[in-house]
């Protein structure tokens, strides 16, 4: 069971990333309170390094057993490992390179390595289900120009996998051209998902995906709660903010 979308919008991209950052230490102490190892997916692009950063750079992530916490990836752009452009490689950089975080529990998709996407899209899956398939605390997700959210771009056919916990994207609209993506079912298989968008070049797709519900965008839903958490320039085409 889902429950509508609730709208946070901040004044600007770094008040955006400090509220993020702070509410996503509160939700990990949240998760492990029960003794619960707490599990969550992380995103990329500009607005995901600055709420790292600033994760990083929190007094409060003293409060957090970073150990028990196992971190997914929604997608990734399928480069070699280290390359700059990976989405792992930004997080790293920005905040799990220095946190005391257990490398058994950081679940970075395959890098290219020669084998193909598609058998990293069924890797991925594969260690997904080894792990139990687990429900996310908490998942977050950007949004593109477009409305696509991971790599699910509109008009192609892999928004409409539901056999799969991963594919493998060729042709991605953006750079560079192939990517692997966990499917919408895998996404929606989390308590919380929080869709964190700033810049007024996202505004028309938060507003589509908020009103017209014709973009990727919109079908995301977390299974507790859908958090849209803005700045003002992604928030300022939604219809009566």
């Amino acid at each position: 069971m889902t429950v509508d979308p609730e709208l946070l919008i901040h004044s600007d991209a770094g008040d955006l990333a400090f509220s993020v950052a702070s509410r996503f230490v509160t939700a990990l102490v949240d998760a492990q309170s029960t003794g619960a190892v707490a599990q969550v997916v992380l995103t990329g692009g500009r607005v995901a390094a600055a709420v790292y950063s600033a994760v990083a750079e929190s007094p409060a992530r003293v409060e957090v057993d970073w150990r028990r916490v196992e971190f997914w990836w929604g997608d990734e752009r399928f480069l070699p490992s280290g390359d700059p452009e990976r989405n792992e490689t930004q997080a790293r950089d920005a905040f799990l390179s220095a946190l005391d975080v257990d490398p058994a529990r950081v679940h970075p998709m395959p890098a290219d390595t020669g084998q193909g996407a598609e058998a990293a899209a069924a890797a991925y899956a594969e260690e997904l289900a080894a792990a139990g398939s687990p429900t996310f605390d908490v998942l977050m997700l950007g949004v593109g120009p477009d409305g696509h959210v991971a790599s699910l771009f509109p008009g192609y056919p892999q928004l409409g996998v539901t056999d799969a916990a991963a594919v493998a994207v060729h042709d991605s609209p953006k750079p560079p051209p192939t990517r692997v993506s966990l499917t919408l079912p895998q996404l929606n298989r989390a308590r919380e998902v929080w869709f964190v968008v700033s810049g007024s070049d996202k505004a028309e797709a938060v507003a589509k995906a908020l009103t017209e519900g014709d973009v990727p965008a919109a079908r995301p839903k977390g299974r507790n709660r859908t958090l849209w958490l803005l700045d003002e320039a992604a928030a300022e085409k939604i219809p009566n903010t």
